[in-house]
């Protein structure tokens, strides 16, 4: 064999060498992943104080956006609680923080999303970093409304925003049972489209009338309620203001007896 044949020889030997070891690697990865996940279901499924977070995405300046799940993943009744989608009504991000550690009934599952709009409550803004109204923005009876620089624009189109779509795949995926979006600073729970016998019920329990405010096109509660019959999402406006803990602590002693009772 000639020199040059030689090194052409080995060099094809070495990029198959180092071929197989890039795919041995890529199955080890995939085998050691996916026996953390497993794990990490078995963990969750044995033990239903488990808390599991998860990201699901990011805002548009990059900030995760996470949701955590406690309880039982595989009961039948789901809730999922919103903390915040208007960066300056920020009040239910410590109820839902407060979520994470109260005493929930059994066979229950409860899914939390703190913030679900990190640049706007940064920026003390209502809408998201490109001045979009995340409750203006989902695919229910859409319309351009407003223009950039309105705090009640929709959006150039439906789900435009990355918070709006990460939010209706969450709640596509989960389907949740009753679906609670905490806004600001009218004091009451709103009439919102589900089951008006859930809204007084929670409005009993956390001391706040029931009422029902206008409806606006691409608003998240009337989409996952049309999208979703049967199941009930809606609004709770607390009012202005920081409840402090001793608030959100009650707060969230309600939502947890709300599941109880809701099932």
């Amino acid at each position: 064999m000639s020199t040059v044949s030689g090194s052409i020889h080995t060099r094809g030997m070495l990029k198959w060498v180092f071929a197989s070891l890039a795919l041995v690697a890529a199955a080890l990865a995939w085998v050691i992943d996916g026996t953390a996940e497993l794990s990490s279901n078995r963990h969750l499924t044995g033990d239903p104080s488990m808390i599991r977070t998860e990201s699901i995405g990011r805002s548009v300046r990059g900030q995760p956006i996470a949701v955590v799940e406690r309880g039982d993943p595989d009961a039948t009744t789901k809730m999922l609680v919103v903390g915040c989608v208007h960066g300056n009504e920020p009040a239910g991000i410590g109820i839902a923080e407060q979520l994470e550690s109260v005493p929930l009934p059994p066979e229950r599952d409860l899914w939390l999303v703190e913030d679900a709009n990190p640049d706007g409550v940064a920026a003390g803004t209502r809408t998201n970093a490109r001045g979009v109204d995340l409750n203006r923005n989902f695919p229910w009876r859409w319309g351009p409304h407003g223009h950039p620089g309105d705090p009640h624009y929709s959006g150039p189109r439906p789900l435009s925003e990355p918070e709006s779509r990460l939010l209706a795949r969450l709640i596509l995926r989960i389907r949740p049972h009753v679906t609670i979006w905490f806004h600001q600073p009218f004091g009451l729970v709103d009439e919102s489209g589900g089951s008006i016998a859930l809204e007084r019920e929670f409005g009993s329990l956390i001391g706040l009338p029931l009422r029902r405010l206008l409806r606006f096109p691409g608003g998240a509660t009337d989409w996952e309620n049309a999208r979703l019959p049967g199941t009930t999402a809606f609004v709770v406006e607390l009012p202005p203001g920081a409840p402090g803990p001793d608030g959100d602590r009650r707060y969230a002693r309600a939502v947890a007896t709300f599941l109880r009772q809701s099932g």
